[in-house]
C-alpha cells in the first residue's frame, strides 16, 4: 500500500538537477512539472519521431499485450547527436507522452545515482529513467585504466531488472564514439540508437517556422535563412529569433525581414 500511494508515483523527479530544460530545482528528489511538447514542435528526419515514440511510449500503451506474448517490457533508447540538435527536446517530448509514468532524470553529479533512481524506478514502474550525458560514466573502458565503477553500476542497474519491468532507460548523449560497447551496442540496454542529426536545408526551413512564429517576417525571408544556415544546429534558430527582436527593440524599430537578416549576419560572423 505504500508503495502504490507513494507520493512520487506518476510525478517527474529529478536527483539533484538544475537544468532550465525540465525545471528548476536545488537537490535532493524535486518535483518537475510533466514538459508540455507538442508533435509539430519537435523537428527530427521523417519517421524518427514516430518510431521513437513507439519504442518508449508505444510498448507502454500495449504492455498487456507484449507480456501475454511472452515480450520483455524492459527497454533502452539512445539519443546521440551535436549539442544542441535537439536530444533534450526530444526526450521532453517523450515525458509528455507518457502521463502517469513515474519519470526520474538524471543529469551531472546526479548521474552517481543511477542505482537508487532505478531502485525507484522498478518500485513505481511503469517508470522511465533518464540519463543526460551519458558518457560522463560511461566511456569505453578502454579510455581508462583504473576502475570505472559508474560505469559497471549503470550496467549492473539495466541487467538487474527483470523482462517484465516496464521500464525504459533513455540515455542522451554527444559524443557516442566514447561510448563503451557493451552499453551501446547491447541489445537488452540499449535496444534502439537514433540519431538526432544537424537539420537539413528542410528542418532548418521548419524549425525558423517554429521558432518564428507570432513574428512579422516574410515566408522569403525564413526561405533565405534557411538556405544560409547550412551546418547549425535547432538552437541556433531559437537565438536567432531571439536576437532578431532584440536589434529591433535597440533601434526602436519593428521587427522585419531585415532585422532577421542583420541578427544572422551577426550570428554567422560570431562563427
Amino acid at each position: 500500500l505504500m508503495v502504490e500511494r507513494s507520493v512520487y508515483r506518476g510525478q517527474v523527479l529529478s536527483f539533484g538537477l538544475t537544468d532550465a530544460m525540465y525545471g528548476p530545482s536545488t537537490g535532493g528528489i524535486a518535483f518537475l512539472p510533466r514538459p508540455e511538447v507538442g508533435a509539430g514542435d519537435v523537428v527530427l528526419p521523417d519517421g524518427a519521431l514516430a518510431r521513437l515514440e513507439r519504442h518508449v511510449a508505444g510498448t507502454a500503451r500495449h504492455r498487456e499485450t507484449l507480456r501475454a506474448a511472452g515480450q520483455h517490457l524492459k527497454r533502452g533508447l539512445l539519443l546521440y547527436g551535436p549539442p544542441g540538435t535537439g536530444k533534450t527536446h526530444t526526450v521532453r517530448y517523450l515525458l509528455g507522452r507518457l502521463p502517469g509514468v513515474t519519470s526520474v532524470v538524471l543529469a551531472g553529479n546526479a548521474l552517481g545515482l543511477v542505482a537508487e533512481a532505478t531502485q525507484l524506478a522498478q518500485a513505481l514502474q511503469p517508470a522511465i529513467v533518464v540519463m543526460e550525458d551519458v558518457d560522463l560514466i560511461a566511456e569505453h573502458r578502454e579510455l581508462h585504466l583504473g576502475p570505472q565503477p559508474l560505469l559497471f553500476t549503470l550496467l549492473d542497474a539495466m541487467d538487474g531488472l527483470s523482462s517484465d519491468a516496464d521500464v525504459a532507460f533513455v540515455l542522451t548523449t554527444n559524443r557516442a564514439d566514447l561510448l563503451e560497447s557493451a552499453l551501446s551496442q547491447r541489445p537488452g540496454r540499449i535496444d534502439l540508437a537514433a540519431e538526432i542529426p544537424l537539420p537539413d536545408a528542410a528542418a532548418r526551413r521548419r524549425l525558423l517556422e517554429l521558432y518564428a512564429r507570432g513574428l512579422p517576417v516574410s515566408s522569403q525571408a525564413l526561405d533565405a535563412a534557411a538556405q544560409r544556415s547550412e551546418g547549425v544546429t535547432a538552437s541556433f534558430f531559437k537565438e536567432l529569433t531571439r536576437r532578431t527582436v532584440l536589434l529591433a527593440a535597440e533601434a526602436d524599430q519593428p521587427v522585419d525581414d531585415a532585422r532577421l537578416a542583420a541578427a544572422l549576419d551577426e550570428m554567422l560572423a560570431d562563427g
